[in-house]
């Protein structure tokens, strides 16, 4: 992407033996200031596990479209949501259409006791029988994501100069989503519609989110102010992270919430289907994000807000009808 990457690479292995710190705090704060993105090493998920959810979801995506509808459902649901429901690029204001992808999807469900809330928010995951690997795996790799997740948060508050607690203290009980999809090959959805993604523009909606990818002719690129969109860069060996407008709303903007698309398949590339995994995570349903003003944010005139609403807004705006 040329002489200067937007993009870091922080080790997080390094972080925690305190190796460097003073670098890896200044490399966390300008890629999130500039791009909202990080590639992040040392963070210790067995490579072997992200092979076996793909594999396990392969074998779900591959099963006939009427075993598939046993468990379809809407965005915010727990299960399969078919191609068509979701057109990612409205957040941004303009109607877009729906996104060329299809996702398995599975979230928080630890009820908090209110039906109104756990209906919403903590409802029961629904694991196909078809597949029975595939929920052994996805919990495994959640359980991962959720220590990482908490790291992460440690390490932006450090970044901040504030408590490592600080962003900790809102997630004892958190909302989260895992989300793994598939972007079929252009030989099976034909030639894309004018302005339609594998995933359109958009931000993130929560605190963190990290990525699993599969690099591709049709994969994901990050818009940056300097550059335009670009590619992201792809390690192997690194996870991808992103900060979505919750975390850039608590810091007073200083940090942005990197916006980024997945490109639609490619006519060089007729074949090419990906699987990513994708884990967004969040605050508790009642957590009340009061943004930080300067010298450590940009702005002294957000409102605080809370968790829940906020992200439930942005859910229903991509939502398609």
């Amino acid at each position: 992407m040329g002489e200067h990457e937007p993009i870091r690479t922080v080790d997080l292995a390094r972080w925690r033996s305190y190796e460097g710190a003073g670098q890896i705090a200044a490399d966390v704060d300008a890629s999130l200031r500039e791009a909202g993105f990080l590639l992040v090493r040392g963070h210790g998920v067995d490579p072997d596990l992200r092979a076996e959810v793909r594999r396990a979801a392969r074998e779900f995506f591959a099963l006939p479209t009427p075993v598939k509808e046993r468990y379809s459902v809407r965005i915010g649901g727990r299960g399969w949501l078919p191609p068509g429901v979701e057109a990612n690029g409205n957040v941004e204001g303009e109607p877009t259409p729906p996104d060329l992808k299809e996702s398995f999807a599975v979230g928080a469900d630890i009820p908090v006791g209110d039906p109104e809330i756990d209906d919403v928010w903590f409802p029961p995951n629904v694991w196909p029988a078809e597949v029975p690997v595939l929920g052994e795996a996805v919990r495994e790799y959640a359980a991962h994501m959720r220590r990482m997740s908490d790291e992460l948060l440690a390490l932006c508050a450090s970044v901040l100069g504030l408590p490592a607690t600080t962003f900790g203290l809102l997630t004892r009980n958190p909302t989260w989503t895992f989300n793994i999809n598939r972007y079929p090959p252009l030989s099976e959805v034909g030639e894309p519609a004018p302005g339609q993604f594998r995933i359109g523009a958009h931000t993130d909606f929560g605190t963190v989110t990290v990525l699993d990818r599969e690099p591709g002719a049709g994969g994901l690129q990050v818009h940056t102010d300097e550059r335009g969109w670009r590619d992201a860069p792809y390690d192997p060996d690194a996870l991808t992270v992103n900060i979505g407008d919750l975390l850039a709303h608590w810091t007073g903007l200083r940090w942005r919430s990197g916006r980024h698309r997945v490109l639609p398949p490619q006519p060089g590339a007729p074949a090419e289907e990906l699987v990513s995994l994708v884990w967004f995570y969040e605050l508790d349903h009642d957590a009340l994000v009061t943004p930080l003003g300067p010298p450590v944010g940009t702005r002294d005139d957000l409102e605080p807000v809370v968790s829940a609403p906020f992200l439930r807004a942005r859910l229903d705006a991509i939502s398609v009808s």
